[in-house]
């Protein structure tokens, strides 16, 4: 089993693993972090989506072993303590979520496009949802959300 180390939200982590043990499989059950959700198993609805080393990645699609040495975000890690991250604070104030399984992923996807495009227009908010399924809301609220969340990261 090859021993794996990382950072995972600002935290150490050390562990043994079988080699086909997914990250997101590790996160969720060696690591207790459960807002990394897992909806498919196969990449195609990005309910698993964290941070690595600054890219956003879907856990599901990846072993545990292959983020050896790496800096990883889950949605966790995006508060600084009782204060949400901007993004999640615009989900909140914008109801981006019903059932709130997709959140997490949409939420991480959201933060590493904002980065990339601090004003984007609503099509490229949906341009860049493109790999999270929401099968509850339509997407309207998250757009939104997305938008604020946007401007607020930008000052």
């Amino acid at each position: 089993m090859p021993a794996i180390k990382l950072r995972v939200n600002g935290r150490e982590a050390a562990a043994e693993v079988d080699e086909r043990t997914l990250l997101s499989t590790f996160l969720r059950e060696q690591l207790d972090l459960t807002g990394t959700h897992v909806g498919c198993d196969t990449s195609q609805c990005g309910a698993c989506t964290v941070d690595i080393d600054g890219i956003t990645a879907k856990s599901c699609a990846m072993f545990a072993w292959q983020a050896d040495g790496a800096a990883i975000t889950t949605i966790e890690g995006l508060a600084d303590g009782d204060k949400l991250h901007p993004m999640q604070a615009a989900f909140r104030e914008h109801h981006g979520l019903q059932c709130g399984f997709c959140t997490p992923g949409m939420v991480m996807t959201a933060v590493d496009f904002a980065k990339r495009n601090p004003d984007p227009s609503d099509d490229e908010i949906r341009h860049a949802l493109e790999g999270n399924i929401c099968r509850c809301t339509g997407y309207h609220f998250i757009v939104d959300a997305i938008r604020t969340g946007a401007k607020a990261m930008r000052g």
